[in-house]
This record gives structure tokens, sequence and C-alpha cells, in this order.
């Protein structure tokens, strides 16, 4: 499938029309968007995921500062229309030196370069990876009975079986994983399993977890990349099996886990393709903590404030997550994927897993 991308040049070509049509009836030119803040979050009960709400903000050339962020605008928008009519592609980092020889209008960090990229997504409703616009890393990895099929670097197309035609490290997720790139032939799993470290998804596929489970093993590599978060929204959409997520104890584990299903507040614009809803938060709990009787570590301040900040965080009203926060401060513990190794090398898969899987109703067939 080739990609058509006239409708991402008509709409980064209204942006650049609207500030032309500015400065030719002489008025301030500026750029209207959805202010991106966690204050401006709203749960969209139609789409079920956390959206920007109707609060704007402007990159206005009232200031110098806005001038200079207009300019820069300019220069990314022809950047990014000569990059899909010459069918090349960027790495952020690439399009931050690359603005170096823009004069004026280059960048002065990589930060900078980054956010402007994203206002771009959020007023055009496209998506980064719509832009030929790619992280310096790909997603993470993903192990199961999933048949997928790749177009390669050769316009060919692959098809990948990511059990017998990978190694232990399974198959690598690139960063675009759209209908262009991959198509999803097949899935034969009760349900798909995502795990924050590489050491634990390492240990459930060295105990075979993903074939005596009939599970698919995806590894979020820490935080999420977007292509992995997408990936698996399309493993949903394509196959209705539950999707778990299981992650340390601790506040900034509980983000990864709401940035898989509620979206993330930097990404709420795209929600709706990158967050999968129906996700449901398999462990580690602070109640783990104490039912399984964990190595722990305190709770530092930053943690602390984290876990408060998040009972006021819209991502986490549900009773669940209040009551295991507030467990959490009482307690002042956190801890690891990796303490169930307390109980020996194969207690998270022999006994762990199985016992949280019979919690959510998940049982083996």
């Amino acid at each position: 499938m080739i990609k058509d991308y006239s409708n991402v040049i008509s709409k980064i070509d209204l942006i650049a029309s609207k500030v032309y049509k500015d400065l030719q009836q002489e008025e301030i030119p500026f750029i209207q968007l959805p202010t991106r803040a966690r204050s401006n979050i709203k749960f969209d009960d139609r789409l079920n995921v956390w959206k920007y709400g109707k609060n704007k903000s402007e990159r206005s050339a009232k200031s110098l500062d806005g001038a200079y962020m207009l300019l820069r605008t300019m220069y990314m928008v022809d950047f990014i229309k000569d990059m899909i009519k010459a069918n090349k592609s960027s790495t952020l980092r690439e399009m931050y030196y690359i603005s170096e020889g823009w004069d004026l209008a280059k960048f002065n960090s990589q930060q900078e370069s980054n956010l402007l990229a994203e206002d771009l997504e959020v007023i055009t409703t496209c998506m980064r990876e719509d832009f030929k616009l790619r992280p310096e890393e790909d997603g993470a990895r993903v192990i199961g009975n999933l048949t997928i099929e790749e177009m390669t670097r050769n316009k060919t197309k692959k098809k990948i079986h990511c059990q017998d035609d990978v190694g232990d490290s399974g198959y690598s997720i690139p960063y675009n994983v759209e209908p262009e790139k991959i198509e999803i032939k097949s899935m034969d799993a009760d349900f798909i399993l995502a795990v924050e470290t590489g050491g634990m998804f390492d240990r459930l596929v060295e105990n075979g977890f993903d074939t005596s489970n009939r599970a698919v093993i995806v590894h979020l590599k820490g935080q999420p990349a977007r292509s992995t978060r997408r990936f698996i929204k399309r493993l949903k959409e394509k196959n209705n099996v539950p999707v778990l997520v299981f992650t340390d104890c601790d506040p900034w584990s509980y983000r990864i886990f709401a940035s898989i299903a509620y979206g993330a507040i930097k990404t709420a614009h795209i929600s709706e393709y990158l967050a999968t809803p129906e996700s449901q938060y398999l462990g580690l709990t602070p109640s783990d903590i104490e039912n399984y009787d964990l190595p722990t570590d305190t709770l530092t301040k930053e943690d602390i404030h984290a876990l408060k900040s998040e009972l006021s965080d819209p991502r986490f009203q549900e009773s669940f997550w209040k009551n295991e926060i507030k467990l959490q401060l009482s307690i002042g513990k956190k801890s690891e994927q990796q303490a169930l190794a307390k109980y020996g090398l194969d207690y998270v898969t022999d006994t762990y897993l199985p016992e949280k899987l019979t919690e959510l109703g998940i049982s083996k067939k």
C-alpha cells in the first residue's frame, strides 16, 4: 500500500497560507492551537480517551520570540514538503541540525524543534509519521504467535512469524507501524501482555510464557515509544483480545500504563490513534507488595510528589487507582518487577502471573 501524502501537503500549506494572508492584510501573524497542559485534558466519551479541551493558546509575532517561532514554522513546513516530494525521511535529531542552515530560523535546542513538530501535529491533525519525521529509536520488541507482513527497504513484502522467524529478542517494532509499512496477517493468542522492562521480557521469553499461556508479549522499553503504543492499538483492533500492562510498582510506571490506556499529555491530540482504552493494569501494585511480601525501596520525595499529583490527574480517577496510590503513600514503599525473583526464576510465570490472570478473569485455556 502506497500512502497518498497530498492531504498532508494541503494541510501544512494552509499554515503558510494563514501567515501569508495575515501579512497581506497588515495584521500581526499568529497561529492558534489547543493549550498543551494537564489542565486542558478532557475525557472524550465518544473516543473513550483523554484529549485536549477547548482552551487555546497562540503562537504570535507580537513578541520577538513568537516571530522567530513562526519563522521556524515556515522553514519546517517547507522542509517537510521537500522530504515528502523526495520520498525521504528525517530523524528529529537530523531536523534539529538541518536548521543550522536556516539562518535566523535555526533552533536553540532539540526540545524546541521537537515541540514545534508536535505543534504541527496538533494544528493539522496529522501524525509525525505523516511528516516523514521519525525518532532516533524504533519501537521495542514483540514475541508470540503473530504473523506480520512488512514492507522491506527493497519495496517488497516479507512475512515474519514473531516466534518461528525471530530469535529470543523477538521482532523489533519499527518506527512506522501504519498499514503501508506493516500488515497484521494473523494472531493466535488469548491476550497481549505489555511488559515494562527488558529484564522481565527476557524472563518471560526464556520461561516460554508466550507459548505456555498463548500470549503475545510486547516489551515497552520503559515509557513506550509512539510506535509501540500504536502497534498495541492495531493488534487490539485486529484481534479483540485483552491488553494487559505489567510494570514496576512506582508512580512513573503507572504513567506508562496511563499512556497506553488513556493517552499521554504531550500526545493528547492523537490519543485515538495511540491509546487502547480497554487496557487493564495487571501489576505490580502496592497491594502486591503486601500480599506477596516483596522486596522494596523507600519512596523518594519525587515519588511522593508524583503520587500526590496522580491523585488529581484525570487519568487516575477510578477507585482502583485512588485506593492503590493512597496505600502506597501510606506504606511509603515501591517495588520492581524483578522483585518477584525473591521466590525463584520461575515464580513470575508459574505463580504470580497465573494468579493475576485469574483475578482478571483470564484463565488458561
